[in-house]
């Protein structure tokens, strides 16, 4: 039972963050678009979308980043992911 309600509040905890970022319009257009090579990147190497995953994603992309807007899109899409990420319990 315990497994079954930290799947059901990990998919919500990522919905809230693209419905955040889908209702800034195009208030965070590139933070939007940042968020999508994310997940699509985190997909397509076979890795589970989690916040978690996102939140690595993007450090690692902050590291390898030398380009001044991007960092600056970077930062604050990580930000809000980090924002609206429930602390881990037990971690």
């Amino acid at each position: 039972m315990q497994t079954h309600s930290t799947a059901q509040r990990t998919p919500s905890t990522e919905a809230a963050i693209i419905n955040h970022f889908r209702e800034a319009g195009d208030r965070l257009e590139a933070e939007a678009q940042v968020l999508e090579a994310a997940i699509r990147d985190i997909v397509i190497h076979g890795k589970r979308v989690t916040s978690k995953a996102i939140i690595i994603w993007l450090i690692a992309e902050l590291e390898s980043t030398t380009d001044v807007v991007q960092l600056d899109v970077l930062r604050h899409c990580l930000e809000i992911v980090v924002g609206r990420t429930p602390d881990d319990e037990g971690i």
